[in-house]
């Protein structure tokens, strides 16, 4: 598989102040100083985090940054006279707009980040997908549009990232341009890594794999009514609030259930869950004579960014090697899907498609925050996203704005929920 690779790199990054960012920008810094890659930082995006974000933009000069908070960006114009600063809910989308580029992180948690990935997609741009809101709420018009307009897209998720790895290696091996059902084809220079009917149809399915976040092994009633303190604490991976509770409801697995269908183009029943406390292996392609190919390796975000960076090349990487002498015990085991519903809810989204993603994501996002300002028990999160599923109309998904809309209306009914709610 050809992917044209700019000599030159502009990158722009979007949610550059999260965890995803901050780790993208360190990629980026190493890729830089160590001579592997002409490749400049042009563009910040950012919410709050004035501070970080003026640092950032002082050690990348970069000409213009985004920020969505209109306070938070005051702060960033008085301490940057001499950068373009877009403000306000566009100011993302506005920025990607605006500015030459070769290259979009896509790193905004959430369905915030959907309008300035979509605008990237619309400029051809080659982009690290780490928004998997994007894919669960609009893959029905992102995927078109990736392949109309000659995007390129490349998963920075570590599952999703271990599964193209695992189908581009057996691609580009040789034998795999020879297929039972025929020739894999080229149509295009756009990709979407990796959707082609053809090799697919080699997959028995995908398993991703995940971590059981931090309430693994607690009884369901007392999960149930844990603190935000306790949700928060992952015992693997550093990420933010939002991503975080999601991991601690699986609902992190569930929205990447949904983007991994997008993503490689597989029926909901070739999509598989394992958990996999050490965090190690970060996924498996089961193939149709029944081999599995897995990529492994230390839990640590900047290996999948880096990939999608320097794809199709390896570089040397920033993240530690394996210690494959403390790789003795590696244990799986099958999801309790009474105990973590929100695995089941992501297949019937699958299967409802229209805007049932964006229903899903929105009423999520919302249960999320309403959970960390304490408003609601853990144990509400998804019980506010089931209701809201079986509560609001699906339609079909035939514009940007009916993907809106559906996000508020979701939004809204979380709301009035929250207004009535005894819990």
């Amino acid at each position: 598989m050809h992917v044209p690779v700019p000599t030159t790199r502009r990158l722009i990054v979007l949610g550059s102040t999260g965890s995803i960012g901050v780790n993208t920008l360190d990629v980026a810094r190493h890729l830089q100083t160590s001579g592997l890659m002409d490749l400049k930082v042009v563009g910040l995006a950012g919410g709050r985090n004035a501070d970080l974000l003026i640092k950032q933009a002082l050690e990348h000069q970069v000409p213009a940054v985004a920020v969505a908070d209109v306070h938070a960006a005051e702060v960033v114009q008085n301490a940057l006279p001499g950068v373009h600063v877009y403000r306000g809910p566009d100011a993302a989308k506005e920025l990607v707009e605006s500015i030459q580029a070769t290259d979009l992180s896509a790193a905004i948690v959430g369905s915030a980040g959907l309008e300035a990935t979509l605008a990237g997609v619309r400029k051809g741009m080659r982009i690290g997908l780490a928004n998997k809101e994007t894919l669960v709420a609009a893959g029905a018009l992102v995927t078109p549009e990736v392949r109309r307009c000659g995007a390129t897209l490349i998963p920075v998720d570590s599952e999703h990232s271990a599964i193209f790895q695992c189908l581009a290696g057996m691609e580009e091996s040789g034998p795999m341009a020879q297929l039972p059902s025929g020739r894999l084809k080229e149509t295009t220079n756009s990709k979407i890594e990796i959707r082609n009917s053809n090799f697919t149809s080699a997959i028995k399915r995908i398993v991703l794999t995940a971590s059981g976040g931090p309430f693994r092994n607690t009884p369901i009633q007392e999960m149930n009514r844990a603190t935000v303190e306790q949700a928060l604490a992952h015992p693997t991976w550093k990420m933010g609030a939002k991503i975080s509770i999601d991991s601690a409801t699986m609902m992190n697995k569930a929205l990447e259930i949904i983007e991994a269908h997008w993503l490689f183009d597989l029926p909901a029943d070739q999509i598989a869950v394992i958990i996999h406390p050490q965090s190690v292996a970060h996924s498996f392609v089961e193939f149709a004579d029944n081999s599995v190919l897995a990529q492994l390796g230390p839990p640590d975000m900047r290996t999948p960014i880096q990939y999608a960076l320097t794809y199709p090349q390896r570089m040397d990487g920033c993240s530690r090697a394996m210690d494959w002498a403390a790789m003795s015990h590696l244990e799986f085991f099958q999801p309790d899907f009474d105990k973590f519903p929100a695995l089941r809810l992501a297949y019937d989204v699958i299967e409802a498609g229209g805007t049932a993603g964006a229903v899903f994501n929105a009423a999520n996002e919302a249960a999320v925050a309403a959970f960390l300002e304490q408003r609601i028990r853990f144990g509400r999160i998804v019980e506010l996203v089931s209701e809201t599923l079986a509560a609001l109309t699906i339609r079909p998904l035939d514009s940007l704005q009916t993907v809106l809309e559906a996000d508020a209306q979701a939004r809204e009914f979380v709301q009035q929920r929250l207004g009535s709610d005894p819990h």
